[in-house]
């Protein structure tokens, strides 16, 4: 039973405050346990962020991990009205579209959560995500929807990842012996819900070569010197961070972020770097005493090198900095922005509007077929590598603005800068806020771009748009093979 009580917090109520708040754990933790096991459940779909869906009972039933086909126990974690949450405790039988996970931390550091599935068996599911979510939330006509580009590769696509160095690493069954030498150090990634440990990583299948051999020699060197690493909860160690950036052109960046301010140590991690590693052509460091392990708002110093990296696009280079925001697979971001570029069709006469433009990668990409291009983005940062990119490329005819979107597309700006013929808009997952909606229905540009990471808040966008633009095209594009993650482009074209 459930004690209910009014009072306030004084000296004389402290115990009853505890007894209280005892009572109520046991009573949830009872309820918890009085969850019904479901057992052979046939899982049936994919829902909702990578998880799967089932039956029971004509209650919708949500599975965190699972493949359509299997057929399982669900331990019931969540009971709602009119839907069950739970977890897969025992499995009968195994789907058809299951894949053998070829990465050792599979289901423990949290990310690639499909490679249970067969790559094809991802692609259908992705691609009808996309359909779905554009007809069920958007409620508009679509066309045709072309295949989903998948990814020219599947293990060793993304050009950036960011490592993190605990005092606590997360106990796999090959680790048990560590903790009674009292070794517990580790460098990988976060476990999910777990913000102070880490899974310590050997092999990582998503970054090519440098990147484990100079993860798994720093964590080394480190070990062997004995260097801290950093400790979360309390707020102390030397090592906090290591970022790896890579091109296609084979350049590059690393940057370690360190807690404490220990120069003699500093210097001999980073002397490391450069001695072991000399195919690093950008190697920087930085320290970071604030709360969260962001870099975007502290010092990043160049210890050798240069102090970015380029990559190359048709011939159009853009320079990459630190701080910089790039698509984090390079060789389908080149595939994303033909396919942007082919449904803007953009003529010798069009004015361009890129909006959340970041760093001008697409602008940039489509300015030698416009007449001008606008590009809008919210950081200063990103708008001032998007200037020195069109800079280094002799660009001439894009112009950059940083500030919120709905504050700096106003009425005054299209007048000033002109009415757009092509508006590109690539908006973060929350999508476009509505006064930029109504910005843009105002401007009536002939033809509207929106590339998208979050179909669902397209979808959303879209039915605002709808009284004034049709969809003619569809294409779903593989950013990220093994997750949920798609990336979507509509060509939308004003109504009469």
């Amino acid at each position: 039973m459930l004690i209910e009580c009014e009072c306030t917090p004084t000296s004389n109520s402290f115990f009853s405050l505890l007894t209280i708040d005892f009572l109520y754990i046991c009573h949830m933790a009872q309820r918890r346990n009085n969850y019904p096991l479901l057992e052979n459940i046939e899982i049936l779909d994919i829902a909702d962020k990578g998880n799967t869906f089932a039956k029971f009972n004509e209650l919708a039933l949500f599975i965190t991990g699972g493949v359509p086909g299997d057929i399982v126990d669900i331990q019931v974690t969540k009971k709602k009205k009119s839907f069950l949450e739970g977890r897969i405790v025992k499995t009968h039988q195994l789907s058809t579209l299951r894949d053998t996970p070829f990465c050792a931390y599979f289901g423990v550091c949290g990310g690639c959560k499909w490679q249970h599935m067969a790559y094809p068996e991802q692609l259908k599911f992705k691609q009808r995500q996309v359909s779905d979510q554009l007809q069920r939330i958007g409620k508009v006509e679509l066309p045709d929807i072309t295949p989903i580009l998948p990814a020219p590769a599947t293990k060793f696509y993304r050009n950036k990842l960011e490592f993190s160095f605990s005092h606590l690493r997360w106990l796999l069954d090959k680790d048990k012996n560590l903790e009674d030498q009292g070794e517990l150090r580790g460098l990988g990634f976060h476990v999910p819900g777990r913000f102070d440990k880490v899974v310590d990583i050997d092999q990582c299948w998503l970054q090519p070569e440098p990147s484990n051999a100079i993860r798994n020699g720093l964590r080394k060197f480190a070990l062997d010197n004995d260097f801290s690493f950093f400790n979360i909860r309390a707020h102390e160690g030397l090592l906090r961070t290591l970022i790896l950036r890579d091109t296609m052109q084979g350049e590059l960046m690393v940057i370690v972020t360190f807690f404490d301010n220990e120069p003699e140590k500093i210097e001999a991690v980073m002397n490391y770097l450069k001695t072991a590693f000399p195919q690093i052509t950008s190697l920087m460091y930085a320290i970071n005493q604030k709360g969260n392990d962001s870099i975007y708002d502290q010092n990043v110093l160049l210890y050798s090198g240069k102090d970015h990296i380029i990559e190359d696009f048709e011939g159009i280079q853009f320079k990459i900095g630190p701080k910089s925001f790039f698509q984090t697979n390079s060789k389908q971001a080149l595939e994303l922005y033909k396919i942007t570029r082919d449904y803007a069709g953009i003529k010798s006469t069009d004015v361009v509007y890129d909006l959340y433009t970041g760093t001008g990668t697409i602008a940039n990409f489509v300015a030698h077929q416009a007449k001008k291009v606008v590009g809008v983005e919210y950081v200063p940062e990103a708008i001032e590598d998007a200037k020195v990119n069109a800079q280094h490329n002799k660009i001439a005819n894009t112009i950059f603005f940083a500030g919120d979107m709905k504050d700096v597309l106003t009425a005054d700006f299209i007048a000033l800068h002109g009415k757009p013929d092509v508006l590109i808009t690539d908006p973060p997952r929350a999508g476009m806020h509505e006064d930029v909606i109504a910005r843009i229905m105002e401007a009536e540009p002939k033809v509207i771009v929106y590339v998208s990471c979050n179909a669902a808040t397209q979808a959303r966008d879209l039915s605002l748009m709808s009284s004034k633009y049709k969809v003619t095209k569809v294409q779903a594009v593989d950013m990220f093979p093994h997750t949920h993650h798609t990336e979507s482009v509509l060509r939308l074209e004003l109504i009469g």
